[in-house]
């Protein structure tokens, strides 16, 4: 039986910039207690919606230490480490190990990309040198690349291979990796709006982007699937689908970057290459707010 990490909601962290395009640190502290006062089970550091393309070694590695130094144990941190670069990948990970990460997220190699087997060696060649567990993620429309069902079968026999973060929206695919799995490997949704259906499918949660608006109400959306009310947790989800969506109309964390600005977070806009949001795609975040009565 996999260790399970968090049952719930993880919150994929933005990382806040200053105007000057510098990381705030302080306004990170900040929304990591936003996040835990909001009741969400874990807090994911340097994912795709953490930027963590565009920040520098340094910076990567102080985003991770402040959100574990910051949530000081009343959560689990889930340190963003993967790449497209193996042996790299193994020197974040052995940092953020060394920091006290409770568990570490890694894509799949992108850009150059690879075969099953390489993914299966790229990821067995860290989880064979480092102690903390590891959740992989998969993201095919990022990476070019997709973890087949046979494949996660191979992986999760390695016990530091513990879950997976799955956003390929293949549920036919989903259903064999749980059955071919079983309780060896935990599944978490990559997709806000795809949660309840996941997690009805047996999923322990989501890592989500929607979280970092309103943390407790996703937390509450997860709470009601766990307890097997589906339809209360299915109603929660109809009543926030717009937005959630609406967090995905440019790239992500575009959106939802402005969606905080709005809600008068103040995290920043988005490192270059990435654009602040069109007045169009502004509107519709608004639209979407005040539909939801977030706003």
């Amino acid at each position: 039986m996999a260790k399970t990490i968090f049952r719930g909601v993880g919150t994929a962290l933005v990382t806040p910039f200053s105007a000057d395009g510098s990381v705030d640190y302080e306004k990170l502290k900040e929304l990591t207690e936003v996040q835990i006062a909001g009741g969400v089970n874990a807090i994911i550091a340097c994912g795709t919606t953490g930027e963590k393309s565009t920040l520098r070694h340094d910076e990567h590695l102080k985003v991770i230490e402040t959100i574990i130094t910051t949530s000081a144990g009343r959560v689990p941190v889930v340190a963003g480490t993967g790449s497209n670069d193996t042996l790299y990948t193994l020197e974040l990970s052995e940092a953020a190990e060394r920091m006290g990460a409770d568990a570490l997220l890694m894509v799949t190699p992108y850009y150059n990309k690879t075969s099953q087997n390489g993914l299966i060696r790229h990821y067995e060649y860290v989880a064979d040198r480092v102690n903390t567990p590891i959740i992989l993620y998969n993201v095919p429309s990022r990476t070019g690349m997709d973890i087949k069902p046979e494949t996660y079968a191979k992986l999760c026999k390695h016990p530091n291979i513990v879950a997976t973060k799955e956003a390929n929206g293949n549920f036919s695919a989903l259903a064999q990796t749980i059955a071919l799995c079983g309780d060896e490997l935990d599944v978490y949704s990559g997709n806000d709006d795809q949660t309840v259906a996941m997690m009805a499918m047996g999923a322990k949660g989501v890592i989500s982007v929607f979280s970092n608006l309103a943390p407790k109400i996703m937390a509450q959306l997860c709470q009601k699937a766990l307890e097997g009310d589906f339809a209360g947790a299915t109603a929660m989800q109809s009543r926030y689908l717009d937005v959630m969506n609406s967090m995905f109309i440019d790239v992500n964390p575009i959106p939802v970057k402005e969606a905080m600005n709005q809600l008068g977070l103040n995290v920043g806009e988005c490192r270059m290459p990435l654009f602040p949001a069109s007045d169009d795609v502004k509107e519709k975040i608004h639209s979407a707010l005040v539909k939801a009565q977030l706003l």
